[in-house]
């Protein structure tokens, strides 16, 4: 595709994620443009097309149309986790690259059927984990890089929110739909965020569940606790809950110093940067910017240039068998071994 040339989007799944986030993104973005919309929900296809101009609205059963049409060259799939993989491949096998909200899929095995299905289409597959670009997580990542903090002992990282009953109600606390509760919903991004600073992925996993309201959380969990130990010895330990007020931080401990990001992951606040290296203090503050801007033209130099896009899909097949693995633990209560997938 010519370097010129803006990528065109379809966005599946017209949640709030998509209303507040993904679709005003596309006006900040210099690289792609919105072409389509798909939702299984035609008044809200309708009344979001008219919100952010676009005339292509599809139904999820006529999605392999708008796979068809005419400037469509990716997706952006911003549906319920559980139509993740079915939607991304076949969006592969029409040729189409494919921007995927996390968590990638439900399992191991969709992960790496999204893998090779986009393998063998010979397009690109890329998680929409904001962090690899938001300017803040790229200082800490270079500050880590650089060996200021020595050697890595310990990351923590947490992320909590109280669930909203109305989005709950639809398909958040429906294991089937979601595929787990708040681990895969906002703990991934402690799992993944921890990975790409730490540069390794771990070996094995231990966990505990709780929750002081088993009624409503009977098929996924409310609040989980791990500990992921990495090759070098490196220790990560994360939280993740429904039933806690919005927060999230990154806290980085090394032997020559340490650094913390807070808030980590939420989208709409400054972000504050800072620590204390070899005795000394620093603060960096951040302003609050596009950051579903910042993916979309990731994806789109990366469909350009004929590159892999980073975060790809095996970066969300290492996620998920993590998670599969912190799910394991909890349920035997006892340490597990992380699946390597290459």
């Amino acid at each position: 595709m010519p370097v010129s040339k803006r990528v065109g989007y379809a966005v599946v799944g017209l949640g709030s994620i998509a209303e507040t986030s993904v679709l005003p993104a596309f006006r900040n973005s210099k690289k792609s443009t919105l072409v389509a919309l798909v939702s299984h929900d035609q008044s809200r296809a309708q009344q979001l097309g008219k919100k952010f101009g676009v005339k292509n609205r599809y139904s999820y059963e006529n999605y392999d149309q708008c796979l068809r049409q005419s400037g469509v060259d990716a997706v952006f799939i911003a549906s319920v986790n559980g139509a993740h993989a079915e939607q991304a491949i076949r969006a592969a096998t029409a040729g189409k690259h494919v921007l995927c909200e996390k968590p990638m899929a439900n399992s191991v095995e969709d992960c790496r059927r999204m893998v090779d299905a986009f393998r063998a289409n010979r397009v690109r597959l890329m998680i929409a984990y904001r962090k690899y670009f938001e300017p803040s997580s790229v200082a800490l990542k270079k500050l880590v890089t650089s060996g200021k903090l020595g050697r890595l002992r310990h990351i923590f990282s947490s992320y909590t929110e109280i669930v909203d009953p109305g989005k709950a109600k639809t398909w958040q606390l429906n294991h089937k739909l979601a595929g787990g509760g708040s681990l895969v919903d906002i703990g991934i991004y402690c799992v993944n965020t921890m990975r790409w600073i730490a540069g390794s992925t771990p070996i094995d996993a231990t966990a505990y569940r709780w929750t002081d309201d088993p009624k409503r959380f009977s098929e996924v969990e409310d609040s989980i606790a791990f500990r992921l130990t990495h090759p070098d010895g490196l220790v990560c330990q994360g939280t993740s809950s429904y039933s806690s007020m919005a927060a999230s931080f990154l806290q980085v401990h090394g032997d020559q110093g340490w650094a913390a990001l807070n808030p980590a992951f939420a989208f709409d606040e400054e972000r504050r940067l800072f620590g204390k290296i070899r005795g000394q203090w620093f603060e960096r503050r951040f302003k609050v910017i596009d950051e579903f801007a910042l993916e979309l033209n990731a994806f789109a130099e990366s469909i350009q240039q004929g590159r892999d896009p980073e975060p790809d899909g095996m970066e969300g097949l290492r996620d998920m068998a993590t998670v599969e693995a912190i799910y394991r633990s909890a349920q035997l209560d006892r340490m597990v071994p992380i699946q390597s997938v290459g």
